[in-house]
């Protein structure tokens, strides 16, 4: 089932990443808190975070979120799943460069809601602090390209990853533009490698 926005955030009244999750980390009856991370813990027009718990995730970023939730993950999830087991993670966290939920990027806003890009950035930071050298994966593809706000919501999560020291990885083909292999269709053994996100990003 494919979703599209009922409208800008902006007319939403968002639920801040720390109040998000709170309630993430509270039993709920609808899925296991000990092995997802789901934040909101509830579907909604956004979302900044779904993963499993572990000790060593990768965290996958996209472009931004669709229909996948616990226990219910999309194809490009069930995707990332396997190739973050495969090259040796115990777990996977999705995030997004921008957190409004929309199956095609085409039905993305045109105006980035500044309120929920800062909110998420707080849930970027809050994932990055989840390893002592946490692992991101370059995962969005020309995708980019659809908003001319993305390139700058990447460039603040890029510094946010500066201040972490995250190392930055890639998988499969790289776009004759510099664009990292979006995470469908990629083999289940892909292995992931060093990806120049600063260097991507002044080409952008």
């Amino acid at each position: 089932m494919a979703h599209i926005p009922n409208g800008p955030t902006v007319n939403l009244e968002l639920v801040t990443f720390r109040q998000a999750l709170n309630a993430a980390n509270t039993p709920s009856a609808e899925y296991d808190i000990g092995k997802w991370l789901y934040a909101p813990n509830f579907y909604s027009e956004y979302r900044y975070i779904l993963g499993t718990r572990g000790e060593k995730p990768l965290i996958c970023i996209g472009i931004n979120p669709s229909t996948a939730r616990p226990d219910a993950l999309d194809n490009t999830l069930k995707s990332v799943e396997r190739i973050a087991l495969h090259n040796g993670y115990d777990s996977f966290l999705m995030f997004n460069v921008y957190a409004q939920r929309a199956t095609s990027p085409d039905d993305m806003e045109r105006q980035c809601n500044e309120a929920l890009h800062r909110e998420n950035m707080e849930a970027f930071r809050y994932v990055l602090g989840l390893s002592e050298a946490p692992a991101v994966w370059a995962a969005w593809g020309a995708i980019i390209e659809k908003r001319d706000y993305l390139p700058r919501c990447l460039r603040d999560m890029l510094a946010a990853g500066e201040e972490f020291g995250a190392r930055w990885f890639c998988a499969g083909a790289i776009s004759k533009k510099g664009h990292p292999h979006h995470p469908l269709y990629l083999r289940k053994d892909e292995l992931l490698r060093p990806f120049d996100v600063k260097g991507y990003l002044e080409r952008l």
